[in-house]
């Protein structure tokens, strides 16, 4: 059976749930709602297995807070020997607008420091990412409260929709591979 390994990234704590920086977790959150999955607390994250179609989806909210995130990637690749390959991770990307969807098979860090941790610890910007995007409408000097904002009501009711279309990516990332998933997402 082949196994992918997703990882939403995000902070932990109650004032961090409904921010655009926490959109990682909140994908993972929306999915294992739609299927019925529960996460556990496991070393260095919240955990939930979804298997489908001969593949298992290993869910990870890593709970080292963003600039962190790295240690727990590799981890749970190292513990579930999961090749980079087979690698998704999830998270903001103020360079686009409001909920389009950019895959991704390796880039840059982008000022992101979740991504920075994770080029860092893997030691390659070669691993595949779902960036997610929360525009920038904020102006000089707000990024930081911007990013740890919560979400307009306008973007809240726009957001199922593309919780929806993000379920979607993940499960096209693990049965038609990231160069399809590219093709059919991107943009969208």
């Amino acid at each position: 059976m082949k196994k992918f390994l997703i990882i939403g990234l995000g902070n932990i704590g109650e004032e961090y749930k409904n921010t655009r920086h926490n959109i990682g977790f909140k994908i993972l959150d929306y999915f294992a709602k739609k299927e019925a999955l529960t996460f556990e607390t496991k070393k260095l994250g919240e955990v939930a297995t979804y298997k489908f179609k001969g593949r298992t989806f290993i869910l990870l909210k890593p709970n080292t807070y963003m600039n962190l995130s790295g240690k727990a990637i590799v981890y749970w690749m190292t513990k579930e020997k999961i090749p980079i390959d087979n690698l998704l991770v999830i998270t903001d990307d103020l360079n686009l607008p409001f909920g389009s969807i950019r895959v991704k098979l390796k880039g840059s860090a982008g000022g992101h420091n979740g991504l920075k941790d994770t080029q860092d610890k893997l030691n390659t910007s070669n691993y595949n990412r779902f960036r997610f995007g929360i525009s920038d409408a904020f102006s000089q000097g707000r990024q930081v409260d911007y990013v740890l904002g919560e979400w307009t009501p306008e973007e809240d009711e726009k957001l199922e929709e593309r919780l929806e279309k993000s379920i979607a990516v993940i499960k096209s990332f693990g049965l038609a591979g990231i160069n399809t998933t590219m093709n059919l997402f991107n943009g969208k």
